[in-house]
């Protein structure tokens, strides 16, 4: 299956990845994360390990278990980090701890090289029995709650390495190497292989969306860091210059954020009386209706207002989309101020875009081109793949070889 991303990446990439795989073939490695579906760090597992496993390693993937009450911790935790604010109860980091002794007591730890994945599973290097431990942080932590940062970083320290998505993520407390790797889109998948028009048009007409109008589109999480209801003003000040605009909010589920279906019902309630706001909850393995969204999209917004990478956002540009995104995180990476798209800081500045490129095929076209070449070059799953190869030799010591 490997050979199959020669098209994207040429020969010389994927030499190279066979080349390092080779030095780890004795290695056994571990991925640990907190959901098996929905969310861009399952998608990425899911792509991400069968790949590894073709190379000739040894790689596994494992997900946690808790109780309501514990991602109900874990989600605050994750909002306390990335925006800095937020009361966190004492009791929060008591639940979260024993949560890490009963993961610690069914999941099986003694790989040679473990990759624990965000937050959620952190507290697990406690009950480390060997191996080279290293946890990759996909969220921005840039400028995190004291408290809990100053929790986590206890754990945080007894790790061999950490890797962030971009360099700003990087910390100054922290004695540990830090690597940055950005996350990764896969080509082949079925959320980002070529469709028939005949499966986009039926996938759309079946959510009632009219494929001969303008179509906004926003992909994400119902969650506030997405800013969802500010995707919705956006929406109706553009929609004064472009009347027949519609805009389509999909979202899906997953186990890890109790938060959802609050935030949905705010989503629900700010779109209030507007007919032309689609607000679709689909399940987390919906992927060839989003794929077909996204082709079927005229612009395509990432409106977060906090983000870590944000997948959505190379998922649109491969499809050559011009993407309007919020100016933060790992967006900024993606989206080339002017070139692969726009980055914004409110709606108001968001529903200034939109018109212009609603307005503007001949724009739209050469940004998407130019943003389906600039994730080609950086964002897909081959050069993720060999960036983390490198990251084992090296906190392995076995680079110099």
């Amino acid at each position: 299956m490997i050979e199959r991303y020669v098209e994207f990446v040429g020969e010389h990439e994927i030499d190279a990845i066979f080349k390092y795989a080779e030095k780890l073939k004795d290695l056994s490695i571990l991925h640990v994360n907190s959901t098996a579906a929905g969310g861009g760090v399952a998608e990425i597992l899911h792509r991400l390990v069968p790949l590894m496993r073709e190379l000739g390693l040894n790689a596994e993937w494992k997900v946690i278990r808790g109780s309501q009450d514990f991602f109900t911790v874990t989600k605050s935790f994750h909002n306390a980090l990335q925006t800095g604010k937020g009361e966190i109860p004492d009791e929060y980091f008591k639940i979260y701890d024993e949560w890490q002794e009963i993961n610690a007591g069914e999941i099986p730890l003694d790989y040679d090289v473990v990759f624990i994945h965000d937050p959620q599973p952190a507290g697990l290097v406690k009950y480390r029995k060997k191996g080279t431990w290293i946890w990759r942080c996909h969220i921005d932590i840039s400028n995190p709650h004291p408290k809990v940062w100053g929790f986590l970083r206890g754990y945080i320290s007894k790790y061999d390495g950490m890797i962030v998505s971009i360099p700003e993520f990087a910390r100054d407390d922290l004695d540990i190497p830090q690597i940055a790797i950005p996350p990764s889109i896969d080509p082949l998948s079925p959320k980002n292989m070529p469709l028939p028009q005949t499966t986009v048009d039926r996938i759309v007409d079946k959510f009632g969306v009219d494929r001969e109008r303008p179509i906004i589109l926003q992909v994400s999480r119902y969650d506030r860091a997405k800013d969802p209801v500010g995707v919705i003003e956006s929406f109706r000040l553009a929609k004064r210059h472009v009347p027949d605009a519609q805009l389509v909010y999909l979202g899906s589920p997953a186990t890890d954020d109790p938060e959802g279906e609050v935030v949905y019902r705010e989503t629900v309630e700010a779109a209030r009386g507007e007919k032309d706001v689609h607000l679709l909850m689909l399940p987390p393995n919906s992927h060839v209706e989003v794929n077909a969204f996204q082709r079927a999209a005229t612009v395509v917004m990432q409106k977060s207002i906090k983000e870590g990478f944000g997948l959505t956002v190379s998922e649109a540009l491969w499809k050559r989309k011009p993407v309007i995104g919020g100016n933060t995180g790992g967006i900024r990476i993606q989206v080339i101020n002017g070139v692969t798209g726009f980055l914004v800081d409110s709606p108001k500045a968001a529903a200034y875009y939109l018109v212009y490129l609603l307005k503007n095929k001949k724009v739209r076209e050469e940004m998407g081109e130019a943003g389906r070449d600039h994730v080609r070059r950086n964002f897909l799953i081959t050069q993720q793949l060999r960036r983390y190869l490198m990251a084992i030799l090296y906190l392995t010591k076995r680079h110099a070889s």
